[in-house]
C-alpha cells in the first residue's frame, strides 16, 4: 500500500522525458567509464534559484515536483552540494507512488544520495530528514564526497552515517580563488563567503560508477551547476532537463549562469547552447529538455 504522501505522475506526462533519460532497467553506457549523467532544477524567469543564499525557495509546482521524483526514480543517484544540504535539510529521495518506501518492495527505485561536502561542514544529525527517511525504509542514506586535505569527520557522525547504510568518500579537491558571485555552495547558512573547492568531475563521476551508480541526476545548487556548465566539463553531461517558474526573484538571487567565453580575438561568445529541444507544460510550469551542443 502506497504511502499517504506518494506522488503519482501519469504515463501520459512521462513520454516526453523518454529520449532525455536513461533507459529504463539498461545500463546507459555499457561501455563508459561514467555514468549517464543528467542536470535537472528548477529556475525563475530570471535564472535563479533561490532568493539569496542558504534561503530554501520554492518554485516548481505541484505537478512539476512529481515530474522531478518520477526523474529521481529513474536514476541511481541524486547529487547536491553541501550549501543546497544545509539551508534545506533534504530527503533525497523518490516519492513516485510504487517506488519502494511507497507501494513497491524493499528500496527499489529509490536512489542514492550524493552530498559534495569539501570539508565535510554538514552537521546532520540523527533527526535530519535523509537518515530519517533511510530508518523509515523510504530513502537510501548518502555518500558524501570530501576532499583528501579536510580534517577527517567525527568518529560519531562517520558511524552515525555508516550506521545508515551511508558513507564518507574522499577525493582530491582544490582551493581557488573564484570570481565573487551569489553562490550556495561558496556561502554558508549565515551568508560568510568560503573558499571556492574546484572538483574534479571526471574523476567524481568515474567513483561514482565504481560505486555501481551507472546514472547520476544533479539537481544543484548554484556553484554545482554553473561549474558543470564551464566548457571544460558540460560535455559530461547527457541530458538537461530543467522547469522554469513564471516568476522572477529579483537581482541578488543565487543565479545560474557559467563564467562566459571569450575567442581568440578577445570576443564574448555564448558558453554553449542546447539542440533537441522540447517543450513542454506542466500546470503553470514549462519544462524544457535538450542536451548541450559544444563546440
Amino acid at each position: 500500500m502506497a504511502s499517504r504522501d506518494a506522488l503519482t505522475f501519469s504515463e501520459s506526462d512521462r513520454t516526453f522525458l523518454t529520449p532525455h533519460l536513461p533507459p529504463d532497467h539498461e545500463d546507459p553506457k555499457p561501455s563508459s567509464p561514467l555514468p549517464f549523467t543528467t542536470l535537472t532544477f528548477a529556475t525563475s524567469l530570471d535564472s535563479s534559484l533561490a532568493l539569496s543564499p542558504g534561503t530554501r525557495t520554492t518554485l516548481s509546482g505541484p505537478q512539476s515536483k512529481a515530474m522531478t521524483h518520477y526523474l529521481r526514480s529513474r536514476h541511481d543517484a541524486i547529487l547536491i552540494g553541501v550549501g543546497t544540504a544545509i539551508a534545506d535539510n533534504p530527503g533525497l529521495n523518490c516519492r513516485i507512488a510504487g517506488v519502494g518506501g511507497y507501494g513497491g518492495e524493499g528500496l527499489t527505485g529509490q536512489p542514492r544520495p550524493i552530498v559534495i561536502d569539501p570539508t565535510a561542514r554538514w552537521d546532520f544529525t540523527v533527526e535530519s530528514k535523509i537518515l530519517a527517511l533511510a530508518r523509515a525504509k523510504q530513502g537510501l542514506a548518502p555518500f558524501i564526497i570530501t576532499g583528501t586535505h579536510a580534517p577527517p569527520p567525527l568518529s560519531e557522525k562517520k558511524a552515525l552515517l555508516e550506521r545508515h547504510g551511508g558513507k564518507y568518500i574522499a577525493l582530491d579537491v582544490s582551493v581557488v580563488n573564484a570570481p565573487s558571485n551569489e553562490d550556495d555552495n561558496d556561502d554558508d547558512e549565515m551568508g560568510t563567503r568560503r573558499p571556492t573547492h574546484r572538483i574534479d568531475w571526471t574523476a567524481l563521476l568515474r567513483c561514482l560508477r565504481e560505486q555501481g551508480l551507472r546514472s547520476v541526476m544533479i539537481e544543484g545548487g548554484g556553484s554545482i551547476i554553473n561549474s558543470l556548465l564551464e566548457p571544460r566539463t558540460q560535455h559530461l553531461i547527457d541530458s538537461v532537463v530543467v522547469t522554469i517558474a513564471p516568476t522572477w526573484l529579483g537581482r541578488g538571487g543565487v543565479v545560474v549562469s557559467p563564467e562566459r567565453r571569450v575567442d581568440g580575438h578577445g570576443a564574448v561568445i555564448p558558453v554553449s547552447r542546447l539542440t533537441d529541444v522540447k517543450w513542454y507544460p506542466l500546470g503553470e510550469d514549462v519544462v524544457l529538455c535538450g542536451r548541450i551542443k559544444g563546440e
